[in-house]
């Protein structure tokens, strides 16, 4: 294994302090500068004496370029939806919400990353994939079914594992980046009808809507900015449902943790739903956007706790069968039958 770093280090440190959203580098900061530095640096240095590549979004298309000339196949990982579909659906939700187009990041994504982004997939003999909804944005796009294969991520279910609830009040639980992307706004228009008694919604997560907007909803939220991943596990178990109403996603881990500990989910098809949940056994599936489906669904979890908590021992079991080893033995599975044999 070589790892490069600095640069990586750099723009976590620019974020962390603030220091990126003063200098006009956005909330993540000059993460396609850190991508492409290492593209090229794999493609000047790495290939020698491979027989194929494997990349991620973003950090392919340098690497591709050069592994063609020699005759390497090429692999490559697509986490989340297309570039089209998931640009197409924050642009509908920019134009539902014209006050938050400056927090969805797709649509003012710059031409040549879009430009790299085809050339990725065009360049790639085989794609990956965590989810159908995933696969489907590559259908959509003119891609040939022969050329993708779905692989779900794993669950974590070494380090996140049920505990006993510390209190009686109910909680739903949202963990991930609190923006419109991931369809927070309907979560909190659907909790702000329900007025439970003894109920709380807590968001654990970088605030990703313009400023002020998520403060002003302060009177009925209870929000936690960005903690360590290895404390995510309390706020977990601190929940009796965990809601994910993403509008596009790949996979949402998120959700496979909160099922690690034993903690049900509702989430959307767009976030993996239909790869991860069976409906009513272990979650429940809504359409996105759907706040009035999203309401009707936390009053029944608030009004049926012991099932509730069977479905929570369902979602525990669900976890343990979507294991980061099941997903390596399957990556590595497909990835020998499509390398041609070698002496």
């Amino acid at each position: 294994m070589r790892t490069h770093p600095w640069r990586e280090a750099l723009r976590v440190c620019l974020v962390k302090s603030g220091l990126s959203s003063k200098l006009g580098l956005g909330q993540q900061g000059p993460i396609d500068a850190v991508y492409a530095s290492l593209d090229r640096h794999v493609a000047q240095q790495h290939l020698n004496k491979l027989d194929a590549i494997y990349a991620y979004e973003d950090g392919a298309a340098t690497t591709f370029q050069a592994a063609k000339q020699r005759g390497i196949r090429c692999f490559y990982e697509l986490p989340i939806a297309f570039h089209r579909t998931s640009r197409q659906i924050q642009q509908d939700e920019a134009d539902r919400f014209p006050e938050f187009a400056s927090s969805l990041q797709a649509i003012s994504e710059p031409k040549w990353k879009l430009e790299r982004k085809d050339q990725e997939v065009a360049l790639a003999d085989h794609i990956f994939v965590p989810s159908t909804t995933t696969r489907q944005s590559l259908l959509d796009a003119g891609i040939a079914s022969e050329r993708i294969s779905v692989v779900p991520y794993g669950a974590p279910i070494d380090y996140f594992k049920p505990q006993p609830k510390r209190d009686k009040k109910f909680r739903a639980l949202f963990v991930g980046r609190v923006g419109p992307r991931k369809g927070v706004h309907y979560l909190l228009e659907a909790w702000k009808k329900l007025r439970l008694n003894d109920s709380e919604l807590k968001l654990v997560g970088i605030d990703e809507f313009p400023l002020g907007w998520l403060r002003s909803h302060q009177d009925y939220i209870n929000y936690q900015t960005s903690v360590p991943h290895a404390s995510l596990n309390q706020y977990y178990c601190s929940a009796n449902i965990f809601v994910f109403p993403s509008l596009v996603e790949g996979f949402g881990l998120v959700q496979l943790e909160a099922m690690a500990c034993g903690i049900p989910v509702i989430t959307t098809p767009n976030a993996a739903g239909l790869d991860l949940i069976t409906e009513g056994v272990d979650g429940f599936i809504v359409p996105i956007r759907d706040s009035n489906t999203l309401q009707e669904k936390l009053a029944w979890c608030h009004q049926h706790p012991k099932e509730l908590a069977k479905m929570g021992l369902a979602a525990r079991k669900k976890a343990e069968a979507f294991t980061w080893i099941a997903y390596q033995q399957k990556l590595t599975d497909k990835i020998k039958k499509l390398l041609p044999l070698v002496d």
